[in-house]
Protein backbone atom coordinates (compact mmCIF):
# COMPACT_ATOMS: atom_id res chain seq x y z
CA UNK A 1 0.00 0.00 0.00
CA UNK A 2 1.29 3.18 -0.91
CA UNK A 3 1.66 6.23 1.36
CA UNK A 4 -0.77 7.39 4.14
CA UNK A 5 -0.11 10.96 4.54
CA UNK A 6 -3.30 12.48 5.52
CA UNK A 7 -4.91 15.86 4.20
CA UNK A 8 -7.14 17.56 7.18
CA UNK A 9 -10.30 19.70 6.62
CA UNK A 10 -9.42 23.41 5.98
CA UNK A 11 -10.05 25.77 9.30
CA UNK A 12 -13.68 26.65 9.47
CA UNK A 13 -15.30 28.94 11.79
CA UNK A 14 -17.85 26.69 12.79
CA UNK A 15 -15.40 23.56 13.73
CA UNK A 16 -15.93 24.69 17.56
CA UNK A 17 -19.87 24.84 16.78
CA UNK A 18 -19.60 21.72 15.02
CA UNK A 19 -17.67 19.69 17.96
CA UNK A 20 -20.76 21.28 20.40
CA UNK A 21 -23.07 19.93 18.64
CA UNK A 22 -21.33 16.37 18.35
CA UNK A 23 -20.23 16.68 22.17
CA UNK A 24 -24.36 17.08 22.66
CA UNK A 25 -24.51 13.67 20.81
CA UNK A 26 -22.12 12.01 22.74
CA UNK A 27 -23.85 13.01 25.72
CA UNK A 28 -26.96 10.86 24.40
CA UNK A 29 -25.29 8.28 23.50
CA UNK A 30 -23.63 7.88 27.47
CA UNK A 31 -26.95 8.36 28.92
CA UNK A 32 -28.84 5.84 26.16
CA UNK A 33 -26.39 2.97 26.31
CA UNK A 34 -25.12 3.32 29.84
CA UNK A 35 -28.73 2.04 31.47
CA UNK A 36 -28.03 -1.00 30.34
CA UNK A 37 -25.95 -1.73 33.80
CA UNK A 38 -28.56 -1.03 35.43
CA UNK A 39 -31.33 -2.20 33.29
CA UNK A 40 -29.75 -5.80 33.50
CA UNK A 41 -30.93 -5.39 37.64
CA UNK A 42 -34.00 -3.89 36.79
CA UNK A 43 -35.11 -6.80 33.88
CA UNK A 44 -33.64 -9.55 36.17
CA UNK A 45 -36.49 -8.41 38.64
CA UNK A 46 -39.50 -7.00 36.58
CA UNK A 47 -39.30 -9.87 34.27
CA UNK A 48 -38.33 -12.37 37.05
CA UNK A 49 -35.39 -14.00 35.29
CA UNK A 50 -32.50 -16.31 35.96
CA UNK A 51 -29.16 -13.93 34.95
CA UNK A 52 -28.28 -15.74 31.60
CA UNK A 53 -31.60 -13.94 30.31
CA UNK A 54 -31.07 -10.59 32.49
CA UNK A 55 -27.97 -10.54 29.90
CA UNK A 56 -29.80 -10.74 26.63
CA UNK A 57 -30.05 -6.58 27.75
CA UNK A 58 -26.54 -6.07 26.52
CA UNK A 59 -26.64 -9.05 24.02
CA UNK A 60 -29.88 -7.66 22.13
CA UNK A 61 -28.53 -3.60 22.79
CA UNK A 62 -25.16 -4.61 20.86
CA UNK A 63 -25.70 -7.00 18.24
CA UNK A 64 -27.64 -4.36 16.43
CA UNK A 65 -24.99 -2.63 16.06
CA UNK A 66 -23.75 -5.92 13.86
CA UNK A 67 -26.29 -6.34 11.06
CA UNK A 68 -26.93 -2.28 10.97
CA UNK A 69 -23.90 -0.99 10.55
CA UNK A 70 -22.96 -1.54 7.09
CA UNK A 71 -26.78 -0.46 6.25
CA UNK A 72 -26.09 2.36 7.81
CA UNK A 73 -23.43 3.58 5.62
CA UNK A 74 -25.73 2.85 2.74
CA UNK A 75 -28.17 5.09 4.07
CA UNK A 76 -25.72 7.48 5.48
CA UNK A 77 -24.46 7.83 1.11
CA UNK A 78 -27.92 8.87 0.30
CA UNK A 79 -28.61 10.78 3.46
CA UNK A 80 -25.71 12.85 4.30
CA UNK A 81 -24.60 12.95 7.86
CA UNK A 82 -26.60 15.48 9.34
CA UNK A 83 -30.23 14.07 7.71
CA UNK A 84 -28.90 10.53 8.78
CA UNK A 85 -27.54 11.55 12.05
CA UNK A 86 -31.58 13.08 12.26
CA UNK A 87 -32.33 9.90 11.42
CA UNK A 88 -30.75 7.82 13.47
CA UNK A 89 -31.87 9.97 16.78
CA UNK A 90 -35.49 9.22 14.97
CA UNK A 91 -34.92 5.45 15.20
CA UNK A 92 -34.00 5.76 18.71
CA UNK A 93 -37.28 7.57 20.02
CA UNK A 94 -38.96 4.35 18.50
CA UNK A 95 -37.28 2.05 20.47
CA UNK A 96 -37.12 4.01 23.49
CA UNK A 97 -41.29 3.94 22.55
CA UNK A 98 -41.21 0.56 22.30
CA UNK A 99 -39.09 -0.99 25.18
CA UNK A 100 -41.18 1.07 27.62
CA UNK A 101 -44.80 0.21 26.55
CA UNK A 102 -43.65 -3.85 26.28
CA UNK A 103 -41.89 -3.92 29.85
CA UNK A 104 -45.27 -2.16 31.59
CA UNK A 105 -46.84 -5.19 29.58
CA UNK A 106 -43.98 -6.93 30.73
CA UNK A 107 -43.16 -8.65 27.32
CA UNK A 108 -39.66 -9.25 27.93
CA UNK A 109 -39.04 -10.56 23.53
CA UNK A 110 -41.00 -7.37 22.98
CA UNK A 111 -38.89 -5.63 25.92
CA UNK A 112 -35.75 -6.58 24.32
CA UNK A 113 -36.98 -5.54 20.51
CA UNK A 114 -37.37 -1.82 21.79
CA UNK A 115 -33.70 -2.14 23.43
CA UNK A 116 -32.52 -3.46 19.72
CA UNK A 117 -34.21 -0.79 17.79
CA UNK A 118 -32.47 1.68 20.07
CA UNK A 119 -29.02 0.14 19.76
CA UNK A 120 -29.89 0.64 15.28
CA UNK A 121 -30.61 4.20 15.96
CA UNK A 122 -27.10 4.45 17.38
CA UNK A 123 -25.39 1.97 15.09
CA UNK A 124 -26.51 4.91 12.59
CA UNK A 125 -25.68 7.51 14.80
CA UNK A 126 -22.14 6.07 15.47
CA UNK A 127 -21.02 5.36 11.67
CA UNK A 128 -22.01 9.00 10.92
CA UNK A 129 -20.56 10.64 13.91
CA UNK A 130 -17.27 8.85 14.83
CA UNK A 131 -15.75 8.84 11.23
CA UNK A 132 -17.01 12.67 11.55
CA UNK A 133 -14.75 13.96 14.59
CA UNK A 134 -12.03 12.17 13.48
CA UNK A 135 -11.51 13.77 10.09
CA UNK A 136 -12.91 16.96 11.38
CA UNK A 137 -9.58 18.47 12.33
CA UNK A 138 -6.05 16.09 11.29
CA UNK A 139 -6.17 12.78 12.16
CA UNK A 140 -2.67 12.61 14.12
CA UNK A 141 -4.83 14.28 16.66
CA UNK A 142 -8.16 12.56 16.30
CA UNK A 143 -7.92 10.67 19.75
CA UNK A 144 -7.96 14.45 21.16
CA UNK A 145 -10.78 15.00 19.67
CA UNK A 146 -12.78 11.75 20.12
CA UNK A 147 -11.79 12.15 23.76
CA UNK A 148 -13.66 15.19 24.96
CA UNK A 149 -16.44 13.64 23.09
CA UNK A 150 -15.74 10.79 25.35
CA UNK A 151 -16.04 13.21 28.52
CA UNK A 152 -19.53 14.33 27.01
CA UNK A 153 -20.07 10.56 26.91
CA UNK A 154 -18.72 9.49 30.13
CA UNK A 155 -20.76 12.29 32.21
CA UNK A 156 -23.81 11.22 30.80
CA UNK A 157 -23.25 7.98 31.84
CA UNK A 158 -22.36 8.17 35.32
CA UNK A 159 -25.61 10.12 35.69
CA UNK A 160 -27.74 7.48 33.72
CA UNK A 161 -27.16 4.93 36.70
CA UNK A 162 -28.15 7.74 39.03
CA UNK A 163 -30.98 9.07 37.57
CA UNK A 164 -32.47 5.31 36.89
CA UNK A 165 -31.49 4.52 40.62
CA UNK A 166 -33.41 7.43 42.05
CA UNK A 167 -36.66 6.82 39.32
CA UNK A 168 -36.71 3.11 38.87
CA UNK A 169 -34.38 1.03 41.47
CA UNK A 170 -35.22 3.20 44.54
CA UNK A 171 -35.44 0.41 47.12
CA UNK A 172 -35.10 -2.82 45.09
CA UNK A 173 -33.27 -4.84 47.82
CA UNK A 174 -36.17 -4.59 50.11
CA UNK A 175 -38.87 -5.05 47.01
CA UNK A 176 -36.79 -8.43 46.10
CA UNK A 177 -37.17 -9.71 49.58
CA UNK A 178 -41.06 -8.59 49.47
CA UNK A 179 -41.59 -10.44 45.74
CA UNK A 180 -39.57 -13.48 47.37
CA UNK A 181 -41.40 -13.74 50.14
CA UNK A 182 -45.35 -13.13 48.76
CA UNK A 183 -47.71 -15.20 47.67
CA UNK A 184 -48.22 -15.75 44.12
CA UNK A 185 -51.13 -12.82 43.30
CA UNK A 186 -49.26 -10.36 45.58
CA UNK A 187 -45.88 -11.34 43.53
CA UNK A 188 -47.10 -10.58 40.15
CA UNK A 189 -48.89 -7.23 41.69
CA UNK A 190 -45.10 -6.14 43.10
CA UNK A 191 -43.58 -7.13 39.87
CA UNK A 192 -46.53 -5.41 37.72
CA UNK A 193 -46.18 -2.37 40.02
CA UNK A 194 -42.40 -2.17 39.32
CA UNK A 195 -42.09 -2.99 35.74
CA UNK A 196 -44.67 -0.04 35.50
CA UNK A 197 -42.33 2.46 36.74
CA UNK A 198 -39.89 2.93 33.84
CA UNK A 199 -42.62 3.59 31.06
CA UNK A 200 -42.95 7.01 31.97
CA UNK A 201 -39.10 7.91 32.25
CA UNK A 202 -38.78 5.88 28.63
CA UNK A 203 -41.43 7.93 26.93
CA UNK A 204 -39.79 11.10 28.21
CA UNK A 205 -36.51 10.03 26.36
CA UNK A 206 -38.43 8.79 23.19
CA UNK A 207 -40.03 12.63 23.32
CA UNK A 208 -36.43 14.50 23.94
CA UNK A 209 -35.25 12.54 21.09
CA UNK A 210 -37.83 13.53 18.40
CA UNK A 211 -37.17 17.16 19.50
CA UNK A 212 -33.33 16.57 19.48
CA UNK A 213 -33.93 15.07 15.36
CA UNK A 214 -35.44 18.41 14.32
CA UNK A 215 -32.73 20.59 16.59
CA UNK A 216 -29.90 18.58 14.61
CA UNK A 217 -32.16 18.88 11.28
CA UNK A 218 -32.03 23.17 11.45
CA UNK A 219 -28.26 22.60 13.32
CA UNK A 220 -25.32 24.57 11.05
CA UNK A 221 -24.11 21.07 11.17
CA UNK A 222 -22.09 20.90 7.82
CA UNK A 223 -21.04 17.94 5.82
CA UNK A 224 -17.71 16.41 5.60
CA UNK A 225 -16.84 14.53 2.49
CA UNK A 226 -14.53 11.72 4.03
CA UNK A 227 -13.11 11.00 0.47
CA UNK A 228 -11.72 14.14 0.16
CA UNK A 229 -10.11 14.76 3.93
CA UNK A 230 -9.47 11.52 5.23
CA UNK A 231 -7.24 10.23 1.53
CA UNK A 232 -3.67 8.80 1.17
CA UNK A 233 -1.32 9.40 -2.00
CA UNK A 234 -2.94 6.23 -3.41
CA UNK A 235 -6.56 7.34 -3.00
CA UNK A 236 -8.11 5.27 -5.74
CA UNK A 237 -5.52 2.83 -6.37
CA UNK A 238 -7.92 0.35 -4.93
CA UNK A 239 -11.50 0.17 -4.21
CA UNK A 240 -11.70 -3.04 -1.38
CA UNK A 241 -11.25 -2.72 1.94
CA UNK A 242 -9.17 -5.94 1.57
CA UNK A 243 -6.44 -3.91 0.37
CA UNK A 244 -6.36 -2.26 3.99
CA UNK A 245 -5.77 -5.00 6.65
CA UNK A 246 -5.41 -2.51 9.18
CA UNK A 247 -8.79 -1.75 9.25
CA UNK A 248 -9.42 -5.88 9.45
CA UNK A 249 -7.69 -5.73 12.45
CA UNK A 250 -9.09 -2.70 14.08
CA UNK A 251 -12.44 -4.20 13.64
CA UNK A 252 -11.53 -6.78 16.22
CA UNK A 253 -9.95 -4.74 18.07
CA UNK A 254 -13.04 -2.61 18.52
CA UNK A 255 -14.98 -6.01 19.75
CA UNK A 256 -12.24 -6.96 21.64
CA UNK A 257 -12.29 -3.52 23.32
CA UNK A 258 -15.89 -3.10 23.25
CA UNK A 259 -16.67 -6.64 25.21
CA UNK A 260 -13.99 -5.06 28.03
CA UNK A 261 -15.70 -1.65 28.18
CA UNK A 262 -18.76 -3.61 28.59
CA UNK A 263 -17.78 -6.08 30.90
CA UNK A 264 -16.32 -3.09 33.21
CA UNK A 265 -19.44 -1.27 32.84
CA UNK A 266 -22.17 -2.96 32.33
CA UNK A 267 -21.62 -6.50 34.23
CA UNK A 268 -19.73 -4.79 37.72
CA UNK A 269 -22.93 -5.21 38.97
CA UNK A 270 -23.33 -8.67 39.14
CA UNK A 271 -19.58 -9.02 39.79
CA UNK A 272 -20.49 -7.26 42.82
CA UNK A 273 -23.39 -9.15 43.42
CA UNK A 274 -21.08 -12.41 42.89
CA UNK A 275 -19.50 -11.25 46.75
CA UNK A 276 -23.15 -11.16 48.38
CA UNK A 277 -22.91 -7.24 48.09
CA UNK A 278 -26.31 -5.86 48.29
CA UNK A 279 -28.54 -4.89 45.30
CA UNK A 280 -29.18 -1.60 47.07
CA UNK A 281 -25.50 -1.02 46.36
CA UNK A 282 -24.56 -1.86 43.09
CA UNK A 283 -27.22 -0.54 41.21
CA UNK A 284 -24.83 2.31 41.20
CA UNK A 285 -21.16 0.19 39.89
CA UNK A 286 -21.41 0.90 37.10
CA UNK A 287 -21.35 4.74 37.57
CA UNK A 288 -18.10 4.44 39.38
CA UNK A 289 -16.29 2.82 36.35
CA UNK A 290 -17.50 5.51 34.16
CA UNK A 291 -16.10 8.16 36.59
CA UNK A 292 -12.77 6.50 36.15
CA UNK A 293 -13.38 6.49 32.37
CA UNK A 294 -14.18 10.00 32.55
CA UNK A 295 -10.85 10.97 34.16
CA UNK A 296 -9.01 8.87 31.67
CA UNK A 297 -10.20 10.39 29.31
CA UNK A 298 -9.77 13.51 31.04
CA UNK A 299 -6.02 12.53 31.24
CA UNK A 300 -6.14 11.16 27.25
CA UNK A 301 -6.96 14.93 26.41
CA UNK A 302 -3.85 16.29 28.15
CA UNK A 303 -1.08 13.89 27.04
CA UNK A 304 -2.31 13.02 23.60
CA UNK A 305 -0.31 13.97 21.19
CA UNK A 306 1.12 16.35 23.12
CA UNK A 307 3.95 14.16 25.07
CA UNK A 308 2.81 10.40 23.84
CA UNK A 309 1.11 9.45 20.40
CA UNK A 310 -2.20 7.78 20.51
CA UNK A 311 -0.62 4.42 19.48
CA UNK A 312 1.83 4.51 22.27
CA UNK A 313 -1.27 5.81 24.93
CA UNK A 314 -2.70 2.76 23.92
CA UNK A 315 -0.36 0.22 24.49
CA UNK A 316 -0.18 1.45 28.29
CA UNK A 317 -3.47 1.29 28.63
CA UNK A 318 -3.54 -2.22 27.10
CA UNK A 319 -1.06 -3.07 29.94
CA UNK A 320 -2.52 -1.36 32.46
CA UNK A 321 -5.99 -3.27 32.09
CA UNK A 322 -4.38 -6.44 31.61
CA UNK A 323 -3.01 -5.36 35.29
CA UNK A 324 -6.17 -4.36 36.85
CA UNK A 325 -7.89 -7.72 35.54
CA UNK A 326 -4.93 -9.57 38.09
CA UNK A 327 -5.55 -7.44 40.49
CA UNK A 328 -9.42 -8.04 40.67
CA UNK A 329 -8.83 -11.81 40.36
CA UNK A 330 -6.33 -11.62 43.59
CA UNK A 331 -8.64 -9.43 45.87
CA UNK A 332 -11.99 -9.93 47.09
CA UNK A 333 -14.91 -7.68 47.94
CA UNK A 334 -15.25 -3.87 47.58
CA UNK A 335 -10.98 -4.36 46.82
CA UNK A 336 -11.88 -6.74 43.56
CA UNK A 337 -14.89 -4.55 42.83
CA UNK A 338 -12.36 -1.48 43.17
CA UNK A 339 -9.80 -2.80 40.71
CA UNK A 340 -13.04 -3.72 38.11
CA UNK A 341 -14.01 -0.34 38.49
CA UNK A 342 -10.55 1.19 38.09
CA UNK A 343 -10.52 -0.41 34.58
CA UNK A 344 -12.55 2.38 33.39
CA UNK A 345 -9.65 4.18 33.80
CA UNK A 346 -7.93 2.03 31.57
CA UNK A 347 -10.60 1.68 28.76
CA UNK A 348 -11.12 5.58 28.59
CA UNK A 349 -9.00 6.33 25.51
CA UNK A 350 -8.93 2.90 23.76
CA UNK A 351 -11.79 3.69 21.53
CA UNK A 352 -10.53 7.24 20.50
CA UNK A 353 -7.09 5.40 19.92
CA UNK A 354 -8.24 2.64 18.07
CA UNK A 355 -10.98 4.18 15.93
CA UNK A 356 -8.57 6.84 13.90
CA UNK A 357 -5.80 4.57 14.06
CA UNK A 358 -8.23 2.25 11.92
CA UNK A 359 -9.81 4.47 9.54
CA UNK A 360 -6.39 5.99 8.66
CA UNK A 361 -6.06 6.44 4.82
CA UNK A 362 -9.06 4.67 3.78
CA UNK A 363 -10.44 7.95 1.77
CA UNK A 364 -13.47 7.45 -0.74
CA UNK A 365 -13.61 3.64 1.77
CA UNK A 366 -13.93 5.55 5.04
CA UNK A 367 -17.49 5.42 5.50
CA UNK A 368 -17.65 1.52 4.70
CA UNK A 369 -14.25 1.35 7.17
CA UNK A 370 -16.18 2.75 10.21
CA UNK A 371 -18.86 0.87 9.41
CA UNK A 372 -16.99 -2.34 10.13
CA UNK A 373 -15.55 -1.17 12.83
CA UNK A 374 -19.22 -0.28 14.25
CA UNK A 375 -19.81 -3.61 13.41
CA UNK A 376 -16.93 -4.55 16.36
CA UNK A 377 -19.32 -3.14 18.95
CA UNK A 378 -20.95 -6.58 18.58
CA UNK A 379 -18.48 -7.24 21.46
CA UNK A 380 -20.23 -5.77 23.86
CA UNK A 381 -23.45 -8.63 23.00
CA UNK A 382 -20.54 -11.75 22.93
CA UNK A 383 -18.47 -10.87 25.80
CA UNK A 384 -20.53 -10.47 28.74
CA UNK A 385 -22.79 -13.48 27.22
CA UNK A 386 -20.14 -15.88 27.60
CA UNK A 387 -19.60 -14.40 30.86
CA UNK A 388 -23.06 -14.80 32.29
CA UNK A 389 -23.03 -18.44 31.02
CA UNK A 390 -19.83 -19.65 32.09
CA UNK A 391 -20.22 -18.07 35.53
CA UNK A 392 -22.70 -20.56 36.31
CA UNK A 393 -20.57 -23.46 36.42
CA UNK A 394 -17.40 -22.16 36.81
CA UNK A 395 -15.68 -19.58 39.55
CA UNK A 396 -16.98 -15.93 38.66
CA UNK A 397 -13.75 -14.73 39.01
CA UNK A 398 -11.36 -16.66 37.27
CA UNK A 399 -14.09 -16.49 34.44
CA UNK A 400 -13.65 -12.67 33.93
CA UNK A 401 -9.81 -12.90 34.10
CA UNK A 402 -10.09 -15.29 31.24
CA UNK A 403 -12.45 -13.46 29.33
CA UNK A 404 -10.61 -9.67 29.96
CA UNK A 405 -7.03 -10.73 29.62
CA UNK A 406 -6.55 -11.73 25.51
CA UNK A 407 -9.01 -8.51 25.13
CA UNK A 408 -6.38 -6.97 26.18
CA UNK A 409 -3.66 -8.97 24.84
CA UNK A 410 -4.98 -8.15 21.37
CA UNK A 411 -5.37 -4.33 22.13
CA UNK A 412 -1.63 -4.85 23.00
CA UNK A 413 -0.60 -6.29 20.05
CA UNK A 414 -2.99 -3.85 17.72
CA UNK A 415 -1.27 -0.86 19.36
CA UNK A 416 2.31 -1.94 18.79
CA UNK A 417 1.66 -3.62 15.04
CA UNK A 418 -1.64 -4.26 13.78
CA UNK A 419 -2.33 -0.59 13.24
CA UNK A 420 0.74 -0.40 10.82
CA UNK A 421 -0.60 -3.76 8.93
CA UNK A 422 -0.22 -2.39 4.83
CA UNK A 423 0.88 0.61 5.76
CA UNK A 424 3.92 2.71 4.20
CA UNK A 425 4.96 5.57 5.54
Amino acid sequence: MVSSTLAAPAPRNGTLVSIGIIGALFFIFGFVTWLNGPLITFVQLAFDLDEINAFLVPFAFYLSYFFLALPSSWILKGTGMKKGIALGLFVMAVGAALFGEFTLRRWYPGALGGLFVIGAGLALLQTAVNPYISILGPIDSAAQRIAVMGICNKIAGILAPIVIGALVLHGIGDLSAQVAAADAATRETLLDNFAATIHLPYLAMAGILVLLAVGVVFSPLPDIEASKVNASSGDGASRSLFAYPHVWLGALCIFMYVGAEVMAGDAIGTYGNGFGLPLDETKFFTSFTLTAMLLGYIVGLIVIPRFVSQERYLSYSAVLGLLLALGAYLTTGYVSVGFVAALGFANAMMWPAIFPLAIRGLGALTEKGSALLVMGIAGGAIVPQLFAWLKQSYDFQLVFLLLMAPCYLYILYFALRGHRAGMHD
